[in-house]
């Protein structure tokens, strides 16, 4: 398994301009000739809506082979596993890889896009925050993998314009050898805690966080309409002295200086791997305050490299596409089927940090409120 640096994936706000992207990246080149991504069917992968309409997934394969090149984009490679996902596409295929901005946001991702389009430079693909792919729907191509029909319905666009690929739960990492093991949210509250206690990220720009209250409004008595009690709880942290003001990084945990960390649980568990032998760091999902919120695929319509946009897609979603992001931790979208066909690595998902009580995933609508409370009151919160 590939260990995860912690990482504030927003998909609440952009945090580079783009501006500053254009400095970093420089100019690019036009692209003179648009790749078609023809097949022998005489259909385009440009307007392919499914693999079947190129002939299949061999012809699928062998027009994205003609073109070489995949760019992707904000995929840190100790991201749910994510450098053995891109290594193991690119032996596969015979297709090289160009990765971006590997620590860039959700809306890094749609900047670049847009600053990009027109150039063999622009991202063929996305790996995006709920919000923001709900946000940019227009900017991607309609696509239906072959496993379609393994996604549950509410997890996807009714066209393939952005699908839900691999998700984690909210959790509390902590170091084992220097606090008492936290069972709930209240405990934190402890004189035990004093000084202790970090968030990864502000959660008014990071989805991390921003799930992190989610969380904490579930443990206190708050709903997915309610998000008012974990604002409380962090004020309420703030007050005994035990939030710590720190974002987290692999190197504050390895060093102790934030002994616990409230993140995915696929980044806290990666700790445990890295630091086995250096630190007892254990996870924790509390009981009745499951929070999931699913990361989603989705093609560029502007993609340089069509055919290799629509491989990577059949790639990720195929069985062993997700059990790569297993083996990193995520719970990939298709579990559920692949472990009532026997496909699923079931080593890997046994690994997976318990998780007791039914997940909860905020509706658009629930989103949007509890950023308008987060925006409105965090702040005063945490001062």
């Amino acid at each position: 398994m590939q260990t995860s640096r912690l990482r504030t994936r927003s998909g609440l706000t952009a945090l580079l301009a783009a501006v500053a992207l254009t400095a970093a990246c420089g100019e690019a080149p036009e692209r003179e000739t648009p790749s078609a991504g023809g097949s022998d069917s005489g259909a385009s992968a440009e307007t392919a809506t499914s693999a079947e309409e190129l002939g299949g997934l061999d012809a699928l394969e062998a027009a994205a082979k003609e073109e070489g090149t995949l760019n992707v984009i904000a995929l840190p490679p100790d991201w749910t596993n994510y450098d053995e996902m891109i290594s193991t596409f690119s032996e596969k295929y015979g297709i090289a890889v160009e990765s971006a901005q590997p620590d860039a946001s959700s809306q890094d991702e749609i900047n670049a896009a847009e600053q990009l389009a027109g150039t063999d430079r622009a991202p063929d693909v996305f790996d995006l925050g709920s919000s923001v792919a709900r946000a940019n729907v227009d900017m991607f191509a309609p696509y239906q993998v072959e496993t379609w029909d393994d996604i549950p319905e509410e997890l996807k666009d009714p066209d393939g314009r952005h699908v839900s690929d691999y998700t984690g739960f909210m959790s509390i990492g902590y170091d084992a050898g220097s606090v008492p093991a936290p069972t709930s949210l209240e405990d934190l509250l402890g004189p035990e805690y004093k000084g202790k206690v970090a968030l990864n990220g502000d959660p008014t720009q990071a989805g991390a966080a921003f799930n992190g209250v989610v969380m904490a409004a579930l443990g206190n008595g708050g709903s997915a309409d309610d998000i008012a009690p974990g604002v409380e709880f962090f004020s309420q942290l703030e007050d005994a002295g035990n939030f710590l003001p720190v974002d987290p990084t692999p190197a504050t945990i390895a060093s102790g200086q934030t002994p616990v960390v409230i993140d995915w649980d696929y980044t806290n568990a990666a700790q445990t791997e890295a630091l086995a032998g250096q630190r007892d760091w254990q996870v924790v999902v509390p009981e009745g305050a499951v929070v999931s919120s699913y990361y989603q695929q989705a093609i560029n319509k502007d993609a340089p490299h069509p055919a290799a946009a629509r491989l990577w897609q059949e790639f990720v979603y195929s069985d062993e596409g997700q059990n790569i992001w297993l083996e990193g931790y995520g719970r990939p979208v298709r579990a559920e089927a692949m472990e009532e066909a026997g496909t699923i690595d079931e080593q890997a998902f046994a690994a997976l940090p318990e998780a007791q009580g039914e997940a909860v995933n905020l509706t658009v609508e629930q989103e949007e409120a509890a950023k308008t409370l987060l925006g409105a009151e965090w702040a005063q919160a945490i001062s």
